[in-house]
C-alpha cells in the first residue's frame, strides 16, 4: 500500500467528489474536503472526508483551508451540457476559473504536489470514428465542452511551464446509486410516473462509467501525474444505445413500459461516445462494475425515494 498523504478534494459533496474522497480515505489518506455543500460532521465522515469546508474554491481559500496537500483531486465544477447552454458564464466560472485557482495554488504552494483533473467526452464533440483516442481532434459542440478543453489547456499549460505534477482524466458517462441528474435520473421519475417519451432516437450510444471506478482510475492517475500532463480516457471501452440503458431501467422501475423516442436531439448532444481506453489501461485499471446489475441497483434505489 501507497504511504499515507493528505489529500484534497474540490467538490468533495458532489457525486463524484464524494467517491474519490472515500476511496482515498479507504487507502489510508487523510481527506480534506472544499467546495459547496451542506452536510452534517456524520455524514462527511462516512464519505471519507476528515474535514470540510463549505465555500467558494478560491486561491484564498485554498490557502486558508487546504493546508499542503501531496494530492489534490479538483472535481468541483459543474457537470451539465443543458446548464452550460443556459447558464454559460456561470458555467464557465464554476469549470474555468476554479480550476485556474487550484493550479495556482499548486504553483505557489505545494508544487511537488500531484492534481488530477476530470475533464469530459465533451471535449471531443461530434466524432465519426470509433471507439475515440485521446489523440481525436477536439471539436466540443456545447458551451461545456468547450469549458472542459480551456481547463485541459491550462492544466497543460501549468504543467509544461511550471514543472507541475498533473494528470487530466476525460470521464465518459458516469452513472451509479446517488446521480440525482442526467439520463437515468430523469428517466427513473418519468417511469415512476408512468411516462415512457424521452428525446432523441434511442440509437445514440454512450459509454458507461461506473463512479466507483472513476473514481479509482482518478487517484491512479493522480499518482502517475507528470510534469508532460498525462491524459487517458475514463470509460469502459464499451458504447450502449440509449434505448438498450431506458428500456433496462424500465423493467425494473416500470415492467410493462416501453420507452419511445421523438426522433428530435437536443442541442450540444452528440450522437455516439466509446472510449478507446489503451492509454488508461496501462496505468494497471480495470473497470470492475458491470452495467446491468449496477442499473438495476439504480432503479432500486430510486424505487425507495433515492434515500
Amino acid at each position: 500500500m501507497a504511504p499515507a498523504l493528505n489529500a484534497l478534494v474540490t467538490g468533495a459533496y458532489g457525486f463524484v467528489g464524494r467517491h474519490v474522497a472515500r476511496a482515498l480515505a479507504k487507502e489510508g489518506h487523510v481527506v480534506t474536503g472544499i467546495g459547496h455543500g451542506t452536510w452534517g460532521r456524520d455524514e462527511w465522515r462516512r464519505w471519507g472526508v476528515e474535514t470540510w469546508h463549505n465555500c467558494d474554491v478560491t486561491p484564498d481559500a485554498l490557502v486558508t483551508y487546504a493546508g499542503k496537500p501531496d494530492l489534490i483531486a479538483h472535481c468541483a465544477g459543474s457537470g451539465s451540457v443543458p446548464y452550460s447552454m443556459s447558464h454559460p458564464r456561470q458555467d464557465f466560472e464554476r469549470n474555468v476559473s476554479t480550476t485556474l485557482g487550484v493550479l495556482e495554488f499548486l504553483r505557489i504552494h505545494v508544487p511537488g504536489g500531484r492534481l488530477v483533473i476530470p475533464s469530459s467526452a465533451g471535449v471531443y464533440g461530434l466524432v465519426e470514428t470509433m471507439p475515440i483516442p485521446v489523440a481525436a481532434p477536439l471539436n466540443p459542440v456545447s458551451p461545456y465542452g468547450v469549458h472542459k478543453k480551456i481547463v485541459e489547456d491550462l492544466a497543460r499549460s501549468y504543467a509544461r511551464h511550471f514543472g507541475l505534477n498533473v494528470a487530466v482524466v476525460r470521464l465518459f458517462s458516469v452513472y451509479g446509486v446517488g446521480l440525482r441528474k442526467q439520463l437515468l435520473w430523469d428517466a427513473c421519475a418519468k417511469f415512476i410516473r408512468g411516462e415512457a417519451d424521452f428525446h432523441g432516437a434511442g440509437t445514440e450510444t454512450r459509454d458507461w462509467l461506473h463512479v466507483e471506478d472513476a473514481a479509482r482510475l482518478l487517484i491512479l492517475a493522480a499518482q502517475a501525474a507528470t510534469p508532460k500532463c498525462s491524459l487517458v480516457n475514463g470509460g469502459t471501452g464499451v458504447a450502449t444505445r440509449n434505448s438498450e440503458i431506458l428500456e433496462m431501467l424500465a423493467r425494473h422501475v416500470a415492467p410493462g413500459l416501453a420507452p419511445r423516442f421523438s426522433g428530435q436531439t437536443r442541442a450540444g448532444d452528440p450522437q455516439h461516445y466509446r472510449a478507446d481506453i489503451s492509454e488508461t489501461l496501462r496505468l494497471g485499471w480495470r473497470p470492475e462494475h458491470r452495467l446491468e446489475p449496477e442499473i438495476a441497483a439504480y432503479a432500486d434505489w430510486c424505487k425507495r425515494g433515492a434515500p
